[in-house]
């Protein structure tokens, strides 16, 4: 039996959610293969996964310049030498769960799992294959280190292959799989029970408006461009998405209320149905997360970004602005112009949509598994 171990880290939910995926596809479609996921900050040292995430989560709600500067520090420079060297340390607590579980591949969805494995297997402390899944449309230096020792890289698109060729990787070991997502932005659904569901009229526009979960960023600039969606098109129907923020889902109400709008706002703190609500929607309204964007361009879905977080999600708003799949409002007071120029005709959001078809790798989950496991 083929032995799997999935690496993650809770460092925003994007990590998560591809080892998620990745298990469910190769639990349910492969005979003789026994797979674990573990995330590796929590196995090696449970208070500092809590401190450390913790503090990730305050800078991206509250300083959000300050994750921006440790993201780019981390590229290269004396912090990039501290990341990495930690790493090695922490390895070796690591080491215990590998030669215990003793697997044939390791695959990680987060570059500290990938630095230590590799220096396990550099330092002849463990044998087995290593994957590493970049989450993002950039590549980050923190995700290349031991890169001798990793056997496959996959990622999103393929101006990221060319910037890890670049950086002296060979082009056999990287694969343009797209982010793994799950298989259920690939299904197809029965609007009309979506619709029913939801309380939808099937005849006027959706907007799908996610207001940032537990950062809740930018509170205020949310609510703006929600009030400037719905204030610019009178008949779109806005689903808004508050996730685990109360102050976030109050001020959604108080919104509501405010513009007596109740029957065309639909105000969700938690749905597990994400990808049907993004199969029935015109647009959707976002932060530029991996996962996200990926779900959308799945979904043939055009995005509206706000609110990034700089570093990593700075550079997936700027790729998904570039491919034309997105437009970004950066600005809250060009947010009525940027929301009535897409729909001011059908012809831009059918351009947005051709265009997230074209960037849009719905299968990735499944070819990742076919070229690790076949």
């Amino acid at each position: 039996m083929k032995k799997i171990l999935i690496f993650y880290a809770s460092y925003g939910g994007g990590h998560l959610s591809a080892a998620k995926a990745i298990k469910k596809c190769i639990d349910e479609t492969y005979n003789n293969v026994e797979t674990e996921m573990i995330d590796c900050v929590k196995y090696i040292n449970k208070t500092l996964e809590k401190v450390t995430t913790a503090a990730y989560k305050e800078m991206a709600k509250k300083a959000p310049w300050v994750w921006g500067r440790v993201y780019n520090n981390s590229k290269s420079g004396p912090l990039a030498h501290i990341s990495s060297r930690s790493n090695s340390i922490m390895a070796i607590k690591l080491k215990r769960l590998l030669n215990s579980y003793n697997p044939d591949l390791v695959i990680c969805t987060h570059p500290f799992a990938a630095q230590m494995t590799s220096y396990l297997k550099r330092k002849n402390k463990v044998n087995c294959s290593l994957a590493t899944i970049l989450t993002d449309f950039a590549p980050h230096e923190q995700w290349l280190i031991g890169n001798e020792y990793i056997d496959y890289f996959f990622v999103a698109h393929d101006e990221m292959k060319k910037d890890l060729i670049e950086h002296n990787i060979d082009s056999n070991k990287i694969y343009v799989t797209g982010i793994p997502i799950s298989d259920r932005f690939s299904s197809d659904f029965d609007n009309s029970l979506i619709y029913k569901e939801f309380n939808l009229n099937k005849e006027d526009p959706i907007a799908l408006f996610f207001g940032g979960g537990e950062y809740g960023l930018g509170k205020d600039k949310t609510l703006k461009i929600l009030k400037a969606l719905l204030t610019v098109k009178k008949n779109i129907q806005v689903i808004a998405i508050s996730g685990k923020n109360e102050k976030m889902k109050t001020a959604f109400d108080n919104l509501s209320l405010e513009l007596n709008v109740s029957n065309r706002l639909h105000i969700l703190e938690y749905t597990d149905k994400v990808p049907e609500l993004m199969h029935i929607s015109n647009i959707v309204i976002t932060k530029p997360g991996g996962l996200t964007s990926s779900e959308s361009m799945a979904s043939h879905l055009p995005m509206i970004i706000i609110n990034p977080i700089p570093g990593q999600e700075e550079e997936n708003a700027d790729f998904l602005e570039k491919s034309g799949v997105a437009k970004r409002i950066r600005n809250v007071d060009e947010a009525e112009s940027i929301i009535s120029s897409i729909f001011e005709s059908d012809e831009i959001l059918n351009k947005m949509k051709f265009n997230c078809e074209k960037l849009a790798k719905p299968f990735s989950t499944k070819t990742i598994c076919n070229i690790l496991l076949n």
